[in-house]
This record gives C-alpha cells, sequence and structure tokens, in this order.
C-alpha cells in the first residue's frame, strides 16, 4: 500500500487508560472498585436532563440525524448571543482542530502555541505537515507577550488553551485583550475554551465578544467536561459566519449524532448541574491541595478539574497507581516527566487516590 511517507512518523495520543483495559492488565476481578481520574471526566455524571433527553431519543436511533444540528445552533445562539450561522457543533471539539488544520494549514505554514499546552494542537500541525512553533510557558501559564512575538508570515493558527490543559492554569481578560491587540488580522486565534463553564460567569474571560466584533478568533467548546457528556462526544465551534462557513465545507456529513445532539440540547438547560460540578469541583480541589502540601509535593495551582502534581518519576507512579486500581495521567509527553496530571473525582474517589499515592510513596521509601 502507497501510504504517505510522513503518516508512519505521526505521534499517537495517548488518552486516559479505561477502566476495562486496567481491570484485564493488573487482574483486577472487581472494575467497579477502579478509580479513574485520568481523563478530567465529570465525577457526577452527565447531566440528568441529558440522560432522560437520551432515552426520549433512544427509539428513533435508526434515523440519520439534523445534518446541521438546528435546535442546538440556535439554543447555542440564544445562550452566548450570537448568530446560528456562527456555530459549528462537532463531534467533541478536537474534530473543530482537525477541521481547522484542514481550512488553514499545510506544508510551509505553522502554528503557535504554548509548549505545554493540549498535545493534540502539535498531532494536528503534523497531520497537514504543518511546523509548530512552541513558545515557554511563564510559571506553566501561556506567556501571550512571548507567543504574539513568534508569530510570523507562515502562522496561520494561534492556539490558547484557557483554563489549559495539562497546568489547570487561566489568563484573564485584560492579559487577553493586549494580545489581540498585537494578532495580525489575518492569523485565527483558537481559545480552547473546554474548561471554562467551570469557572463562576463572572471569573470567565469575554473572548466571545471578538466574534461579535469580526475578528479572526475560533472560541471552541465541549459538553465533555462539566456537562458530562464525553461518551457521545459533542463540542462546538464560534466563530465569524465566513469562518463557520468554511469548517462545514469539509466537514464529514452527520457529523454529530442524534443522541448527542438531543442530550446537549437538555443539559443546556441543566443550570443545576453545572453548580453541582462546580461546587464538586472546588471541594476536590482543595481536599487534593491539602494532601500534596501534606506530602510536601509541588502542585500547580489549578482553576479547572484536574491538578498537575510533581511527584517524582511520573510514569513509574502512574503504573503503581494503576496496580492499586487508580488511574491518573502521566505527563512524560508534555516534558514532564516527574509530574501527573490527576482529575478532581466525587470525595471518595479522591481519599482512594491520597491513599493510594501514599502507599506508593511509603513503598518508594518517600517521606
Amino acid at each position: 500500500m502507497r501510504i504517505k511517507p510522513w503518516v508512519n512518523q505521526l505521534s499517537v495520543y495517548e488518552p486516559g487508560r479505561p477502566i476495562e483495559e486496567v481491570a484485564r492488565e493488573f487482574g483486577i476481578e472487581r472494575p467497579e472498585e477502579i478509580v479513574k481520574l485520568a481523563s478530567n471526566e465529570n465525577a457526577l455524571g452527565p447531566s440528568p436532563r441529558a440522560v432522560r433527553a437520551m432515552r426520549e431519543a433512544a427509539g428513533r436511533m435508526h434515523l440519520y440525524p439534523d445534518g446541521g444540528s438546528y435546535h442546538l445552533r440556535r439554543a447555542l445562539a440564544r445562550r452566548l448571543d450570537v448568530s446560528p450561522d456562527q456555530i459549528a457543533p462537532g463531534h467533541g471539539s478536537n474534530e473543530i482542530l482537525a477541521l481547522l488544520g484542514h481550512v488553514f494549514l499545510h506544508a510551509g505554514t505553522n502554528i503557535v502555541m504554548a509548549d505545554r499546552a493540549f498535545a493534540v494542537y502539535r498531532l494536528v500541525a503534523a497531520l497537514y505537515e504543518a511546523d509548530v512553533v512552541a513558545v515557554p510557558m511563564r510559571d506553566f501559564t501561556h506567556d501571550l507577550d512571548a507567543m504574539a512575538a513568534a508569530i510570523g508570515p507562515a502562522t496561520r493558527l494561534v492556539f490558547v488553551g484557557n483554563p489549559n490543559n495539562p497546568t489547570g492554569t487561566m489568563v484573564d481578560g485584560p492579559a487577553i485583550d493586549r494580545f489581540m491587540a498585537r494578532v495580525p488580522d489575518d492569523v485565527a486565534v483558537v481559545f480552547d475554551e473546554a474548561y471554562v463553564e467551570l469557572l463562576p460567569p463572572e471569573r470567565q474571560p469575554d473572548t466571545l465578544r471578538y466574534v461579535r466584533e469580526g475578528r479572526s478568533v475560533f472560541v471552541l467548546r465541549t459538553f465533555s467536561k462539566t456537562y458530562g457528556l464525553a461518551g457521545l462526544r459533542v463540542g462546538y465551534a464560534v466563530a465569524r459566519a465566513d469562518a463557520i462557513a468554511a469548517l462545514n465545507r469539509v466537514r464529514q456529513p452527520f457529523n454529530v449524532n442524534a443522541m448527542a445532539q438531543a442530550a446537549a440540547l437538555a443539559a443546556l438547560e441543566d443550570e443545576a448541574h453545572v453548580e453541582r460540578t462546580r461546587r464538586m469541583v472546588a471541594r476536590g480541589l482543595r481536599q487534593l491541595e491539602r494532601a500534596f502540601d501534606g506530602m510536601g509535593l509541588e502542585r500547580v495551582p489549578s482553576v479547572a478539574n484536574f491538578i498537575l502534581v510533581k511527584t517524582g518519576s511520573g510514569r513509574v507512579v502512574f503504573e503503581a497507581l494503576q496496580r492499586r486500581g487508580v488511574i491518573v495521567r502521566p505527563m512524560d509527553a508534555y516534558g514532564l516527566p516527574d509530574h501527573v496530571r490527576v482529575s478532581v473525582g466525587t470525595a471518595r474517589e479522591n481519599r482512594r487516590f491520597i491513599e493510594a499515592l501514599r502507599a506508593v510513596r511509603a513503598e518508594a521509601g518517600a517521606a
């Protein structure tokens, strides 16, 4: 087969390991007792309204979905104060990232990103043979001044994960304003806001105003995190109408399945679930922070539903925790081999992780 020569050189994204896979590998007889804190999922589960909507929709799964996500786009437009033609739903926001590469990138172009931002940005660039300009972070946070300075004639996309995965840090509105004042009009800025709804509204930077002003901006959001619909894969982009039209030209038909559309539409109205999620995350962060401080472990202050902690030999700790039925995420792929990233779980799940980490450190002779 005449596979393109560069395809075999592409890196493969390492996702959080599924519970069933870990149970098989380590001979854990009761998979339901495994605690997964690896993929920044919502430990409360899906929005209850979304669950009801999925049950109601199940009997219609023999029909193709609405290819234009008509009702979902209109509900989002009302919520975000934009036009429906400024919204493009996708098979998770990851599909939108790939579509952006399809529209903007080719050999000889580049993207600008922080060096410890979401790994998929690099993968998308590689997929379209574009170069990556990786700008070092400052205190585990996007250095927007340095990123603006790194933009050159070949730059097509600038990615700003906010809050950022895997560091959990965020840049605020004034910093974004200063940054946007320096970005050329022909360069598109992608604000990846997968975790932004976990913040109270008053703390969420208003990046959507750049869309309303007609700037070259894409705001990406997802129903995977705050709304607990990661298994359905539904996200969306907000941008100028002409930019959304370009995404629609390269996307596959029926890219958002019917059950995902029904669940997302219902979840969008479930403010009670969003508030419960925010409270759980705030309590969980405090619980984990106290434990790390008690163990003398360095951590990065987080505003998201995960926390980056320096354990030493992160891959070793990751493997040892799995043997105890706890799944976290090693960070060597991000140039942080001494760190792991831990998602916030329920209070019980967090306790299981803390106890397992203490046991692993005791086995290794740590203080």
